[in-house]
């Protein structure tokens, strides 16, 4: 799937939000600057839910084991609890295996992912110890591990391709238009921006 050309989009001014996502390669490469509004909002919620949005504001928060919010530190699945209940209102069970198994989530396979699934991974030698949020063009969302820190990893690397053991979809109308677009989401004060 072909990223969006963000230089049809006229615009004024670079938003903060599309500069990460065309500096981590999740869009293309602005050759001019662009704003949030319109039809671009339609266009890139099939590249970044709103969950996905706000996981990128923890970018670069440390691991912390236990860990589940930005002023202490994130682990694994701390950090999908906390955006979760952030973005969508749903609490998630603290740990990943139980994340796996929460009603209300389905079961997707790899090649159906869309931003703001839940990817999850054996790192323990067990099902489901590891979780992220699929972020697109094969990359997820994550906190890895101890000395670590919240950061976009590739699917696709073999370390995580030897490892991916399922994804999970909450039915929340991701896909669904927001009720107003004329304005990014703005960041709470507990998230780091890191733009």
């Amino acid at each position: 799937m072909a990223a969006p050309d963000l230089a049809a989009v006229p615009a004024a001014v670079v938003d903060p939000v599309m500069r990460f996502l065309a500096d981590q390669r999740l869009i293309a490469t602005p050759a001019e600057p662009v704003t949030i509004e319109g039809a671009f909002v339609e266009r890139m919620r099939d590249q970044a839910s709103d969950m996905v949005l706000t996981a990128m504001n923890f970018l670069g928060v440390r691991y912390r084991r236990g860990g589940d919010t930005a002023e202490n530190g994130f682990d694994c699945s701390g950090f999908t609890r906390h955006v979760f209940e952030m973005s969508v209102g749903k609490v998630l069970p603290r740990r990943a295996d139980e994340q796996a198994k929460t009603a209300g989530l389905l079961s997707i396979k790899r090649e159906e992912l869309k931003p703001g699934d839940l990817v999850f991974f054996n790192t323990m030698r067990r099902t489901f110890s590891h979780v992220g949020i699929y972020v697109g063009d094969g990359k997820f969302i994550h906190a890895p591990k101890p000395g670590g820190e919240v950061r976009v990893d590739d699917m696709g690397a073999s370390y995580w391709t030897r490892r991916f053991t399922g994804a999970r979809r909450a039915d929340l109308g991701l896909d669904a238009a927001p009720a107003d677009t004329s304005a990014p989401r703005q960041p709470t004060a507990s998230a780091r921006n890191v733009y």
